[in-house]
């Protein structure tokens, strides 16, 4: 039954699949549109082949070693290269100053500028190799310029004379010494001694230091105690160095002229750096006398004194001047080189012979001149050593003693070594200098009260 039955539903299958072949026949043999047609057959037209122009050629160039190609397209902008290194950002620097105080070091002081212990070491080592620091005082300035965070960039101090000694930080740490051209001024200054010259020099604002130069010069010609009764007048003619209007240094004594009435002493300083005066007397040669450190302060006197070192009293059988290290000693007269050497407290001398029974002792030397020898001969104001401190002494300064036959007697007044230089010069020249003196101090007096008409120095 179930066989009849498949057989029927093919056979029933089978007559629609032909009725529809007959249809679909009958549609297709239907003509078609025109529209349709010509759209049946259309068909693209061909492609045109493209057309090749002549243009320039580009071939590949052989470049150098270390160039590169360019391969830029003609038509792309040329790139412009800027080589020069870029502009360092500084950071914000601070900058600190101020003098220093009596007692304080340079170590407390770059303390307080915020420098940490280690810059604050290397700093002082590379100041000290310039400048000793042991002869700082009260007045020096400290500047100090650092980052914010307290790295230091240059530190500086400024000494005597306007001397600067840098610090300066880089790679590695430099130190330089700047020394200002001074400018030199010519002065001079008149005044009546009332009570001392001291107190006259004071009064009338002329360096009152000037008093130890004359007393130097004429401590063994003239009784200050004793002569100078009030009334005298002392003109005087001095160099100052000066930066920025500025004294730098001790100013430097030329011409002086003590009228006492009766008598006429004027004392002419050369300017050749030899330190060798001459005193004259009423317009005349009275002696020359040699100076062993131009321009130095003197400390102590001959005679007894209490020992700066030993604190004793005891007899001092010289005179002392205080300088700085380094600064030239000179013969004060003619004579032979009798010794160079070491003798205990006297540290490094040297002995002049002055004919058979006079002899000077120059002690506390740093350095002796190269060649200097014993035997040789030496004039007045050669150079025959350098301020020191060796032997027994508390600081640089020269010991400066007058034998005769053995004896120490007093530098300021015994007069043989002034009678010594005076024979080696000739008469002529010395008047000659002693007009030139007189001359530049009026002229220079005169501007001063040309300048000053209701004040006279």
């Amino acid at each position: 039954m179930r066989m009849k039955c498949l057989i029927t539903g093919l056979a029933a299958a089978g007559g629609v699949s032909a009725a529809v072949a007959v249809v679909a026949t009958s549609y297709s043999t239907e003509p078609v549109l025109p529209t349709l047609a010509e759209a049946g057959v259309w068909e693209p037209a061909p492609l045109t082949p493209p057309r090749f122009v002549e243009g320039p050629s580009y071939r590949l160039a052989r470049t150098r070693p270390g160039s590169a190609p360019d391969f830029r397209p003609p038509f792309l902008p040329a790139v412009v290269r800027n080589d020069a290194p870029l502009t360092a950002i500084e950071p914000p620097l601070i900058t600190w100053s101020r003098k220093m105080a009596r007692g304080e070091t340079l170590d407390a002081v770059l303390a307080e500028a915020g420098l940490a212990a280690t810059d604050r070491a290397e700093i002082a080592l590379a100041i000290d190799a310039e400048y000793d620091l042991r002869r700082l005082r009260p007045g020096h300035a400290i500047t100090v310029i650092s980052t914010t965070d307290g790295s230091p960039r240059n530190v500086t101090l400024v000494v005597e004379e306007g001397i600067r000694i840098e610090a300066l930080f880089g790679e590695q740490l430099a130190t330089r010494v700047v020394a200002p051209e001074p400018e030199i001024v010519t002065l001079a200054g008149e005044t009546r001694i009332e009570t001392s010259i001291f107190g006259a020099l004071d009064d009338a604002g002329i360096p009152a230091r000037f008093a130890v130069d004359l007393a130097q010069m004429l401590g063994g010609t003239v009784d200050f105690r004793r002569e100078l009764s009030g009334g005298e007048t002392l003109r005087l003619l001095w160099r100052e160095a000066r930066v920025a209007n500025k004294a730098v240094r001790q100013p430097e004594i030329s011409f002086a002229a003590l009228d006492l009435g009766d008598a006429l002493y004027e004392i002419a300083w050369p300017e050749d750096g030899t330190g060798k005066a001459t005193i004259y007397l009423d317009g005349e040669v009275l002696r020359v006398f040699s100076q062993p450190v131009e321009g130095a302060r003197l400390t102590s006197v001959f005679g007894r004194r209490k020992h700066p070192v030993f604190g004793n009293v005891r007899m001092h059988t010289g005179v002392d001047f205080a300088a700085a290290r380094g600064t030239p000693v000179r013969a004060t007269a003619p004579g032979s080189i009798a010794f160079i050497g070491w003798r205990g407290g006297y540290g490094r001398v040297v002995e002049i012979a002055h004919g058979a029974d006079t002899l000077t002792r120059y002690a506390h030397l740093s350095a002796v001149p190269e060649g200097l020898a014993e035997g040789q001969r030496v004039s007045a104001g050669d150079t025959i050593g350098r301020i020191g401190a060796t032997g027994t002494a508390t600081g640089p300064n020269l010991h400066y003693e007058v034998r005769v036959d053995g004896r120490p007697t007093d530098p300021l007044s015994d007069d043989r070594l002034a009678e010594a230089a005076g024979r080696a010069t000739p008469d002529t020249a010395a008047l000659t200098r002693l007009r030139a003196a007189r001359a530049r101090l009026e002229e220079q007096l005169a501007s001063v009260i040309a300048a000053n008409p209701n004040e006279r120095l």
